[in-house]
């Protein structure tokens, strides 16, 4: 009567949210959510009955509050708790209720079994990994580092857990058949969840009450517990329920679940089989650090990406088996046209820019990788690579003035971008107005376009003479000025540079860098804060571009060019 919006509200005990569904729902989301409402009055009506009165010795009392409040935490909404409190206590409170818990439940449950007692302790063992791998990402500490097989490993040993507790409740003979029917229907619903979380968590996001639906059948594990709560003051078997009340349970319990596995589509509509719970899919994996079982995972995570703006490679309509066939048979293309075709045929939005081969070798790396065998590699080795690359390119360089020693010198290969880059800082990175000095050096570069250097307090901007990628450089410092030699060299320029913080240097490439000196390169105001001259020299041979670059004090603000 009211509308959707407190239809919602009411159900799924969540803000009145009428972006999920600007039009209204539709029939069969609507009969969702009243399906829904009936299994949570079910459910509530179970979860608030009063315990069973009677003697607790002292463990059992505290199993009981334990678990009353780890019911209390159930029913609490989330979006409350992250209103009233930070994120992490909830995963905190959880994780120190839930230690407790298993370990009273190994104390007072009668086992009447130490293997059983064991087992049950193993598992109890691995939930609590797994909460506390969830635990330390929530705090921003070094998680475990799990795979997908460990991953998975810790949901079926919830699983497990659930299964083993509940015979433990059979054999003790405290708890009623209906509390054990609950328990096996928890253990149902945490296995039933294990493909979802693992495969078809997205399969929900057309349409909101199915994931409403499945909340709701959630709450039978809440249910179990509080009827474990309940019951834990009882001494002997108590009698059956009579056979109506089981088949109002067992007929609740398929009113929840069956809706569930009817609405998971079959394989040709599936949508999201993969969704990067391996790999992650806001960072591309190197193909030699991921297993053959996790490459696919990357790929479509690739093909379904909208980064930058545009329409994904593949349309949603596009199963993931499909994408996969697709993808291989792109690798099969030996020209754009054939890619642009394929791609046009599978209904892509960018059919025209084809697919790199960067993307592709995760799909078919039996092909790409026979071309271009460097795609195969890992993060280390290519980043062993890029090292030895670059300590390959810095011994082509040397020294130009080899008689005259600095007080600090250094001879590397400068690695520039291939296409535009202004050329090279000389700057002092302590300067707080190092960035605005910078950008002012740059605008200044092509105030004289022979010498093509721009100055700007604490930064000097040096341009490239050719259409380089990159050049052999070396700094030296002296602390007075040296010779001018300017002979074998086509430009010399001297110009005035200032040291705020007691640092001249040159941007180092680093481990993960593209532009930047091959070497880390010394600190070039020797004599500390103050004024320095700056000298560059530049010739061309055979098409490789030297620059050597000498800095002394000086207190002169003049711009000499030595040699024209």
């Amino acid at each position: 009567m009211l509308g959707d919006a407190w239809l919602w509200a009411a159900v799924a005990w969540w803000p009145a949210a009428e972006f999920h569904v600007p039009g209204g729902f539709d029939t069969p989301t609507t009969v969702a959510l009243f399906v829904a409402a009936l299994v949570k009055a079910a459910c509530l009506w179970l979860i608030l009955r009063a315990h069973v009165p009677g003697p607790l010795d002292r463990r059992p009392k505290a199993l009981r509050w334990l678990l009353y409040l780890a019911v209390a935490n159930a029913l609490i909404p989330s979006y409350l708790m992250a209103l009233l409190l930070p994120e992490v206590v909830d995963p905190v409170f959880q994780f120190a209720v839930w230690i407790a818990i298993d370990v009273l439940y190994l104390l007072v449950i009668r086992w009447r079994s130490r293997a059983l007692r064991a087992a049950a302790g193993v598992m109890f063992a691995v939930q609590q990994a797994g909460m506390a791998n969830y635990l330390l990402d929530e705090l921003g500490l070094p998680a475990l580092g799990w795979g997908s097989g460990a991953e998975l490993a810790w949901m079926l040993g919830g699983v497990a857990a659930t299964v083993l507790t509940v015979v433990g409740q059979r054999r003790d003979g405290r708890w009623s058949r209906g509390t054990q029917v609950a328990g096996w229907l928890s253990a149902g619903v945490h296995a039933l969840t294990i493909p979802l979380n693992l495969g078809f968590g997205m399969i929900f996001s057309e349409s909101p009450g199915p994931a409403v639906l499945l909340g709701a059948v959630g709450f039978v594990n809440t249910v179990w517990i509080a009827a474990t709560a309940r019951e834990l003051s009882v001494e002997g078997r108590p009698a059956d329920r009579p056979p109506v009340r089981r088949v109002i349970r067992v007929a609740v319990a398929a009113v929840a679940v069956l809706p569930i596995i009817a609405l998971i589509p079959p394989e040709q509509t599936s949508r999201l089989t993969y969704t990067g719970w391996s790999p992650d899919c806001f960072d591309r994996p190197s193909f030699g650090d991921l297993k053959p079982a996790e490459r696919d995972a990357a790929f479509l995570c690739l093909a379904r990406s909208a980064e930058g703006g545009g329409p994904p490679l593949f349309p949603d309509s596009r199963s993931d088996q499909e994408i996969l066939a697709f993808g291989r048979e792109l690798c099969r293309a030996k020209e754009l046209d054939e890619q642009a075709a394929i791609l046009t045929r599978a209904g892509s939005g960018r059919a025209a820019t084809g697919v790199d081969a960067w993307d592709l070798v995760y799909v078919c790396p039996e092909i790409i990788g026979a071309l271009q065998p460097e795609l195969l590699r890992s993060a280390e080795e290519q980043a062993e690579a890029a090292a030895a690359y670059v300590a390959e390119e810095n011994a082509k360089c040397r020294d130009p003035w080899p008689r005259a020693k600095g007080v600090v010198q250094a001879t590397a290969k400068y690695f520039l971008f291939a296409d535009g880059d202004h050329g090279y800082l000389v700057h002092d990175p302590g300067d707080k107005a190092a960035d605005d000095e910078a950008g002012r050096a740059t605008d200044r570069v092509y105030d004289d376009g022979r010498t093509l250097i721009g100055v700007s307090g604490s930064a000097v901007l040096v341009g490239h003479v050719e259409d380089v990628a990159d050049l052999c450089l070396t700094v030296k410092a002296f602390r007075t000025a040296p010779p001018r030699r300017t002979a074998g060299w086509d430009q010399v320029t001297e110009v005035p540079v200032v040291s705020r913080s007691g640092r001249l240097t040159v941007p180092y490439i680093g481990e993960d860098g593209e532009v930047g000196a091959g070497a880390p390169m010394p600190n070039l105001a020797i004599g500390g804060k103050g004024r320095y001259r700056l000298r560059v020299y530049v010739r061309v041979d055979a098409g490789e571009e030297r620059h050597l670059v000498v800095v002394f004090p000086g207190a002169s603000k003049k711009r000499l060019k030595l040699k024209r």
